[in-house]
């Protein structure tokens, strides 16, 4: 099985034969010991730290078909390096554009993610209401605003609904986790441990959803609930909407009430809060152990990972714009 490799150290990487090598620096630029990764074993590959590499090094991602995947200092997305598209499909970009084109089929693809996502919210919601957090009338306001989904007749007003219930969503947090508090919701920077673990999460689960799209037939630029934007890839942001409590949410609760992310792994300074690297790894290998947990799915009646649950949503949404069969947003049924 291949595997995601993540590289927080700056270094340089480089090809070896049919082998990757990175070599690490420290501080001083002083190289360090090399590791080597076979290039058969490797499915993306996620940069946190300033990388040397070449166009030849490239060029042999490329055929090998990985992709890179660029954070900066900040934990923001900056980028991706992605092979090249050998499943394009003239009629599958038709069909996108033309879906898109239509305000009404658009609008009526926009509703479905945001009912997924709602519908996931009030999941997890659900689960700790069920054990003892005080929740309740949280989730009585997030089902008012699922109730009006189907009432709007606008991108803009849809995402007003859909931006609303993330609101009282993240207010429930300080109910949920147990020795950090979240207050409000805060980017660019996150001004505190909860906001950074949110941040930095949520461009993790863009970039498992922009992979997913790329080894399918659909566009990733061509989007229905965000709108399409010169310099990012819109459709995975759509997504991401679905799959943001199943794959981030719940792995914050887990390692924050776990105390698996504790103070120490936070750096505070000049009005912004962010994981060190010490954080960025524990959270790495809470989220790498979410996406390969496997459910009896429910259709295909065989065990299926978080991570090809997403691929099977591309699938099911290409089945939606060639018109085989009605797209229904995944939800989460334990």
């Amino acid at each position: 099985m291949k595997k995601t490799y993540y590289l927080f150290n700056p270094g340089r990487l480089s090809r070896k034969d049919d082998t990757l090598k990175f070599v690490p620096v420290d501080s001083e630029r002083n190289e360090l010991q090399p590791k080597y990764i076979p290039v058969e074993g490797v499915e993306d590959i996620y940069i946190f730290g300033s990388l040397d590499a070449n166009s030849a090094l490239y060029n042999f991602l490329g055929k090998n078909d990985i992709a890179v995947h660029f954070f900066d200092y900040y934990e923001n997305y900056t980028g991706s390096f992605m092979p090249r598209d050998s499943l394009l499909s003239g009629r599958m970009l038709l069909a996108q554009t033309a879906h898109y084109n239509d305000k009404k089929k658009r609008i009526a693809i926009a509703r479905k993610f945001v009912e997924g996502a709602m519908f996931n919210i009030l999941k997890n919601l659900k689960y700790y209401d069920n054990r003892g957090k005080d929740i309740e009338a949280v989730i009585e306001k997030i089902e008012n605003y699922r109730s009006k989904i189907d009432e709007q007749s606008d991108i803009e007003a849809l995402m007003g609904i859909e931006g609303n219930a993330r609101i009282q969503y993240y207010s429930a947090f300080d109910c949920i986790i147990n020795d950090f508090k979240m207050g409000d919701r805060t980017k660019q920077p996150p001004q505190n441990e909860v906001n950074a673990l949110i941040s930095f999460g949520n461009m993790m689960c863009y970039s498992q959803c922009l992979r997913a799209i790329h080894q399918t037939q659909l566009n990733p630029t061509i989007s229905y609930l965000h709108t399409p934007g010169e310099r990012r890839y819109s459709l995975a942001l759509d997504l991401a909407e679905i799959f943001k409590p199943l794959l981030i949410d719940r792995v914050i609760f887990k390692v924050l009430n776990k105390k698996e992310i504790q103070e120490k792994h936070f750096d505070k300074n000049l009005n912004k809060c962010l994981l060190n690297d010490g954080g960025k790894k524990i959270f790495v290998q809470a989220f790498e152990e979410r996406l390969n947990e496997t459910i009896q799915h429910r259709s295909l009646k065989r065990n299926v990972s978080y991570k090809h649950l997403i691929k099977l949503e591309c699938y099911k949404l290409s089945k939606h714009l060639l018109e085989i069969e009605e797209y229904k947003p995944f939800k989460m049924w334990w």
